[in-house]
């Protein structure tokens, strides 16, 4: 079999998932050291991989997809600028394709590449294996980690599990002059799109309270992180933050790779099951997941699994569109729960 020269990962979405997929790229860096690896990514999402040297090596890029521009691909009007982007894969001329993503629309881009080894899951939903050519057995059960290794296994890269994740020079600063790095501060990313995977925002604030006034973790300060989208979730943070200048609000007013750089330069990150749990292993920040009705074992941060606080009973439902059900989970977790595991990783400062 012949060393690809010219390899493409696809993985365009969701934010967290695009955060936990670079080992894929780690190991085929590490097995072909001097191919060409670009990435196909949600325009969005970009900044999580634009700056990985091992992307960047050998003139590796990352491939932006156009979500917004190209989601009604089926209007004429979209019909030029979807072909454009179809023929601009195949034009690359990749011998190499594995789809992480396991999902129709990334099994035709697979597909639209023509590379003679196009490489997915077995198991890919909405018939996303019928632009494969080698289908990998690839157990839900296990991690989504650990499933997209076997990908790279199948394509002779022996599996590299490191999750480190790259910003620039540039979304490093900013973080300096917003955040300040004057003493040490905690991140608190309190949204997520899912309202049965929500902690009740008055506690957040009061654990916000708990870590400024009890100097937990020696941090004098609290970021506060989300999508703008996201505020009308946070009442009882921003308005904590409106009143105390040590409560950092940064909710909506970050890219991507700025979220990525102060969550980077953090003392600690506590979050929901969202993107910014998964970016707090890629910088092996000590870190809080909160987590209700979701897997753990199978999506929650990777080998972490000692850092989520979750309170599950037998009979309990896993499914975080029921928001009833996921309420009754994540109301479990009780603030004391939170700055427990906060400790356990953590030591304040000397004499606080």
């Amino acid at each position: 079999m012949t060393t690809p020269e010219r390899i493409l990962i696809i993985r365009p979405s969701a934010l967290g998932d695009v955060c936990r997929s670079v080992p894929v790229l780690a190991s085929l860096r590490a097995a072909f050291p001097l191919a060409r690896i670009d990435w196909l990514v949600q325009d969005g999402f970009a900044d999580v991989v634009a700056s990985h040297p091992a992307l960047l090596a050998h003139g590796g890029k990352v491939v932006s997809f156009p979500r917004a521009r190209l989601q009604r691909w089926y209007a004429p009007a979209t019909t030029p600028a979807v072909r454009d982007f179809l023929a601009g894969l195949a034009a690359a001329k990749y011998d190499l394709v594995l789809d992480c993503q396991g999902l129709l629309r990334s099994g035709l881009f697979a597909l639209a590449t023509r590379a003679p080894r196009r490489i997915g899951f077995e198991n890919a939903q909405e018939l996303g294996w019928l632009g494969l050519t080698e289908r990998v057995p690839a157990p839900r059960k296990l991690h989504a980690v650990d499933r997209m290794l076997l990908l790279c296994e199948a394509a002779g890269a022996p599996s590299v599990v490191d999750l480190r994740l790259y910003t620039s020079a540039a979304e490093r600063a900013w973080a300096a002059d917003r955040a300040g790095l004057g003493g040490g501060y905690a991140v608190i990313a309190p949204t997520t799109r899912w309202p049965g995977k929500r902690w009740a925002m008055d506690r957040f604030a009061t654990l916000a309270e708990q870590i400024l006034e009890r100097r937990t973790l020696d941090c004098d300060r609290v970021v506060l992180v989300g999508a703008q989208s996201e505020r009308e979730q946070c009442g009882e943070l921003l308005a904590l933050a409106s009143r105390d200048p040590r409560v950092v609000d940064l909710i909506g007013g970050t890219s991507v790779g700025q979220l990525m750089a102060v969550i980077e330069q953090s003392a600690v990150l506590v979050g929901c099951d969202s993107a910014a749990v998964h970016m707090a292993v890629g910088f092996d920040r000590p870190l809080c997941a909160l987590y209700g009705p979701t897997r753990v074992e199978r999506v929650g941060p990777y080998n972490r699994s000692a850092h989520v606080v979750q309170r599950l009973i037998p009979g309990d439902v896993m499914d975080h569109k029921d928001e009833a059900a996921g309420r009754r989970l994540m109301d479990r977790i009780g603030v004391d729960d939170v700055m427990e595991c906060l400790l356990s990783q953590c030591q304040p400062a000397p004499g606080r």
